[in-house]
């Protein structure tokens, strides 16, 4: 790694870790700005081209991201420009054009005023979604929005393409197609201050194998472009202006660390069986219909949990019975022999479509409100098209169906009796499907995880939603800044609740697998199993890391593990155990 004398004090700024590498270079600041909107009355007599501008508007920006979405294919793949279909859905949503036009006819104010005051709406109820994912997709929104608004305005398109030099590219945040135009050879690492590990500009950074850094706060006012800064981004770390011993530890650090990952692809070819024989499932998390290749790239076992509110919520409208069916059958085949859970629909709530928004109305405490299973039995017309998809689905390879935040057994028992009216109304089609097809509840709420040996009366299998049992279990809104600290997955209640979940249904003899975040963490995954989870489901490039883990111990190591930190009472104490156990079994040498 080469070195570059500074008399700067050196100082190290800790962020979350989002794309790992390392990366040594100067900083270019990226400083965005939002567009100034004018608001001012349209004459009568020149309000049809005012529309008509709005048209040639949204027409430009279809064009402008149509080739960004050619460039990253060319130059990222495939999957990559799949990020742009997205936004593309922005500009075919009818119900922000036809909003963006009715408050133009009833004000006759500007296009411009009108489009920036409807899409801050949509962009503010993506934002307030409990669901980082989701969360996320306001990002989306946003960067369509400002396209259009630079396009209407006549401004030029705000872009990082003309970056030549190698930078490391330091943001308050990027947007998609800001960081899909950073040439791969210019931009050595992204840095932002907002993000998490789902925005699109990490999965660009991930896609162009740089270093990315993001909820630094407010580091992108506190450099300047030309300062010098390594990136780390397995630890999450900016180091400013690094020692020449800094640089020296790191640049053995990055040799390892390739070492590293190379073996755990290595590993993750071989099976996931522990060193005294247990075979451990390892299965994915998926979102889309193409993230299957994924599922297959890193040898998982299944889908352990496939979320079909994408297909609603990347949607202008509610999606029919036959498009369903055609994007859960591309899953279940793709996915063959092994098994795929589909999860009913979670929407509503704190997932609401921003293009049904009478199905969707405000609510004061939307964690807690009308979503998932509880807008589904409440919406029997859309639950039934999508069961019935499903069903249809599960011909052609093995699929299993979960219900989400089942909070007792008579919710269980009136969606059964919904399935199987769809079962017979495809019998009555002579539709064929599999009528041993199983079903399942997740585990998320205190009340199911209370009342497993009833739920488990009219279930096949369980899967434990960590993210969502562990925030209601300790009242903690994990969006929220001020106590997200709290959120701890090793806290006491938390394991024992997990604990009794496991030991509830294999005492009827049912399957309990973790879907969760902390499936996907090997720091917490011997624990999980320790405890007796059967089954550990993650995003896709988790599995490597937890493979190489479970192959490197014994299950009776961590059985235990669990059994001693059942015992403890501080969260610490626990995390600090089972990341002592991690170490001592993974190591770069």
């Amino acid at each position: 790694m080469a070195t570059q004398s500074s008399s700067k004090e050196e100082k190290v700024v800790q962020g979350i870790s989002a794309s790992q590498g390392i990366a040594y270079g100067q900083i270019f600041v990226y400083l965005q700005s939002e567009v100034q909107v004018p608001t001012y009355q349209v004459e009568l007599d020149k309000r049809i081209d005012e529309i008509a501008r709005f048209d040639k508007a949204l027409l430009v920006t279809r064009q402008q991201i149509s080739k960004i979405q050619d460039e990253v294919e060319k130059n990222l793949g495939k999957n990559e420009a799949l990020i742009f279909d997205a936004h593309l859905l922005v500009l075919e949503d009818q119900a922000l054009i036809s909003e963006t036009i009715r408050e133009f006819e009833t004000t006759g104010r500007n296009i411009e005023s009108c489009f920036d005051l409807v899409s801050k709406k949509y962009i503010q109820a993506f934002s307030e979604i409990d669901d980082e994912y989701l969360r996320e997709r306001a990002g989306d929104i946003q960067d369509v929005a400002q396209r259009v608004l630079q396009n209407l305005l006549g401004q030029a398109e705000n872009s990082l393409s003309r970056l030549v030099e190698r930078r490391i590219v330091v943001a308050n945040d990027l947007s998609p197609s800001d960081s899909a135009s950073i040439d791969r050879g210019s931009g050595l690492a992204i840095v932002t201050d907002s993000g998490s590990k789902t925005s699109h500009a990490v999965i660009v950074a991930r896609s162009m194998q740089v270093p990315a850094v993001v909820g630094l706060r407010d580091l992108s006012k506190r450099v300047n472009t030309g300062d010098w800064a390594l990136v780390d981004g397995y630890d999450g770390l900016v180091i400013l202006n690094p020692s020449e011993s800094t640089l020296f530890k790191y640049g053995k650090i990055q040799s390892k660390k390739k070492s590293f990952q190379g073996r755990l692809m290595e590993a993750n070819r071989q099976k996931a069986v522990t060193l005294d024989g247990v075979d451990v499932a390892l299965m994915a998390n998926i979102e889309k219909v193409e993230e299957v290749a994924q599922v297959k790239e890193f040898f998982a076992q299944g889908v352990g949990l496939f979320r079909t509110e994408y297909l609603f919520l990347n949607s202008a409208r509610i999606p029919s019975e036959q498009e369903q069916f055609l994007a859960y059958k591309a899953v279940v085949e793709g996915s063959a022999p092994e098994t795929v859970i589909i999860r009913t629909l979670d929407l509503g709530g704190d997932k609401p479509m921003a293009s049904q928004p009478d199905l969707f109305p405000d609510e004061d405490n939307p964690f807690m409100g009308y979503r998932a299973i509880r807008f589904c039995l409440d919406n029997p017309a859309i639950f039934k098209d999508q069961l019935r998809a499903i069903l249809m689905a599960s011909h052609h390879g093995k699929a299993r169906i979960m219900y989400p935040m089942i909070s007792g057994s008579e919710e269980m028992v009136r969606a059964n009796q919904v399935l199987e009216e769809c079962k017979a109304e495809l019998r009555a089609r002579k539709q064929p499907f599999d009528e041993t097809v199983e079903v399942g509840a997740m585990i998320e709420i205190p009340s199911a995880a209370a009342t497993v040996d009833l739920l488990a009366r009219d279930s096949a299998f369980f899967s434990i939603g960590t993210n969502d049992l562990i925030q209601y279990t300790l009242a903690i809104d994990r969006g929220n800044d001020r106590i997200a600290h709290l959120y701890e997955p090793s806290h006491p209640a938390v394991l024992r609740s997990i604990k009794r979940i496991v030991d509830d249904a294999h005492a009827a003899k049912l399957t309990v697998g973790v879907c969760g975040e902390m499936g996907g963490d090997p720091v917490y995954a011997p624990l999980l199993l320790g405890l007796g989870v059967d089954s550990l489901s993650m995003s896709p490039p988790s599995i490597p890391a937890v493979k190489f883990l479970v192959r490197a111990m014994k299950m009776s190591d961590a059985r235990a593990l669990a059994a001693e930190v059942l015992a403890m009472a501080s969260p610490k104490d626990v995390y600090a155990k089972c990341a002592q156990f991690h170490r001592s079994r993974v190591t770069m040498e």
